[in-house]
């Protein structure tokens, strides 16, 4: 019996009757593909020789098998980023995290239970930079029979932001690296795949996104860039958000959205305009005096009907400094909290964080180009070090040595974080984690600091949503900003924009045992050690532990 054919028998046994669930099956071939956009070619690391790759579908409460086979020389893992992973974090896919890669000529088969959630996620790959071109959408249907809680559209639409550098990114970070310097920013922002004409390469094509008059289509939006967040508009059409991170929100019209990478938005547009082509523009968003990619990536709206040769209706960007349309946006999102989708917020906290997210500088004798430094993130000041044996297969078999759970509860060093910096701007290294028990409550309050710049970082939690209950900018009081926590209705997310110069603060439930990984979802930053784990124990419940590994656990 084959290790697939295996897989197949075990989760029958696991799941041995499917009420109105079923089990969904794909495979995902990791290849090489020659690709050209701005008028240059190189060769990419694809799913299925797409890009973006393959959608994968599935309904609430399906089980997923995905089984991954590399082809290519890089070693590889795939994160479904935003699944809960109850129980299943062999199958979560950070690498060195959750498991060791999938190596070159091997495979490994995903197995998961998508449950309690509906909605669009993401998947791509979590190792080096190679998500860059390894991702795709998830799109989770509700339970048949289950309606949206909004006017039902005519048609959906998956639509992936991204970003594409004419060179090999894997070049463009093990240089950053040797230099000790930032990486290059990326040489255009895409729509589907797309960067659309520009000046440079005028004659390339753009995504279209075909219309009918009087029909109202949901946008399935994505951001998948490495390194940059994003606004998102359509010319002369308004968007009306109904979802985030596959969590439902209170319905609220704007003509901008905003997007940091790894978060997900459902927007409802209608056709209700004259007929003709609409420009569709994404565009960089930094408030902070830091070097973006510039170009806006633009796509076009097309009413059915419209001859080919008919102008196409313009927006302009937000300027990219645009903090004001980025916080209106950001201050609309409220969970949508009805009968049917509660927001339970945890009321009371049996442990109240607070980590400090930023930048440092540490030596580097090698990085001639940084003059014997290296630019660093870190977390409450420790730069994380990844490991090479995986942290959930050393806690589950008890290998000692792999990582330490002394991760800071709060900031080593007090310091004015927003103001001026501290004179030593120097951090610790450490593979450390931070131990909860199970379905323990958390308040996580982030904090960025001005350590080099501030910076707007989206931080993403892996194995569990949270709530937002608070923002602000400046430096955390912990005596008088909890007065205004939202308690009520604050919106539900797995990744959260910590905004430059300022905080947020979140809550969730320890519910999910097992090592989960939380980092910042800005590349660069995760590379440079913007990251920790959360290590939660198992429960005493039947269902409160963290299942075995797979037989075909990729080895180190």
């Amino acid at each position: 019996m084959n290790s697939w054919v295996r897989t197949l028998v075990h989760v029958a046994l696991l799941f041995p009757v499917l009420v109105d669930s079923a089990v969904r099956q794909y495979t995902f071939d990791v290849v090489m593909k020659n690709t050209t956009r701005l008028c240059s070619s190189k060769p990419i690391v694809t799913v299925n020789g797409q890009f973006p790759g393959p959608t994968l579908y599935a309904r609430e409460d399906d089980t997923v098998l995905v089984k991954v086979v590399n082809h290519v020389n890089y070693n590889l893992s795939i994160h479904w980023h935003g699944i809960r992973q109850l129980r299943t974090g062999w199958a979560d896919g950070p690498a060195y995290i959750t498991q060791c890669p999938i190596q070159t000529g091997q495979s490994y088969v995903y197995n998961f239970t998508i449950t309690g959630q509906r909605g669009t996620l993401l998947w791509h790959a979590h190792i080096l930079w190679l998500r860059s071109t390894v991702h795709g959408a998830i799109v989770i249907l509700p339970k048949r029979g289950v309606p949206y809680p909004f006017p039902k559209p005519d048609d959906e639409v998956v639509v992936v932001l991204g970003e594409w550098w004419k060179s090999d990114t894997e070049d463009v970070i093990n240089e950053a690296l040797k230099s000790g310097l930032a990486p290059n920013v990326s040489d255009a922002h895409t729509i589907n795949g797309h960067p659309g004409p520009i000046s440079n390469c005028p004659s390339q094509g753009g995504f279209t996104l075909p219309v009918e008059n009087g029909k109202t289509y949901m946008l399935r939006l994505i951001n998948a860039a490495l390194n940059e967040e994003l606004f998102f508009k359509i010319a002369g059409h308004e968007l009306t958000v109904v979802e985030v991170d596959a969590t439902y929100v209170k319905p609220f019209k704007t003509d901008t959205v905003l997007i940091a990478p790894g978060q997900t938005t459902n927007v409802l547009v209608s056709a209700d305009q004259k007929s003709g082509i609409y420009m569709v523009a994404a565009s960089p968003f930094m408030d902070s005096p830091i070097a973006v990619d510039n170009l806006t990536a633009t796509a076009t709206l097309h009413y059915s009907g419209t001859l080919a040769n008919t102008g196409t209706t313009l927006t302009t960007p937000p300027p990219q400094n645009a903090t004001p349309i980025a916080n209106n946006f950001v201050n609309s999102l409220r969970s949508l909290n009805s009968k049917k989708y509660p927001a339970l917020v945890p009321q009371t906290i049996d442990h109240n964080l607070f980590f400090t997210v930023g930048l440092g500088i540490n030596p580097c004798p090698t990085c001639k180009a940084g003059n014997g430094s290296r630019a660093v993130a870190a977390m409450n000041n420790v730069t994380f070090v990844m490991p090479t044996t995986a942290l959930l297969q050393a806690h589950f078999f008890n290998i000692s040595g792999v990582f330490t759970t002394d991760f800071p509860g709060n900031p080593p060093h007090v310091f004015n974080y927003t103001g001026t910096p501290p004179s030593s701007l120097q951090t610790t290294n450490g593979t450390k984690v931070f131990r909860l028990a199970y379905n323990s409550t958390v308040q996580l309050v982030l904090q960025d600091t001005s350590i080099l710049a501030p910076e707007n970082h989206p931080i993403h939690l892996h194995g569990f949503n949270f709530f937002a209950i608070g923002r602000g900018l400046g430096n955390y009081n912990p005596k008088t900003d909890p007065r205004n926590f939202n308690l009520v209705d604050p919106v539900e997310r797995n990744t959260i924009g910590v905004p430059a110069g300022g905080w947020v603060a979140i809550r969730f439930r320890a519910d999910n045992p097992g090592v989960w990984f939380m980092h910042c979802h800005l590349e660069i930053h995760t590379t440079w050690g913007l990251k920790m784990a959360f290590l939660v124990d198992n429960g005493k419940g039947p269902n409160q532990s963290l299942l075995p590994p797979p037989s075909d656990y990729p080895k180190c």
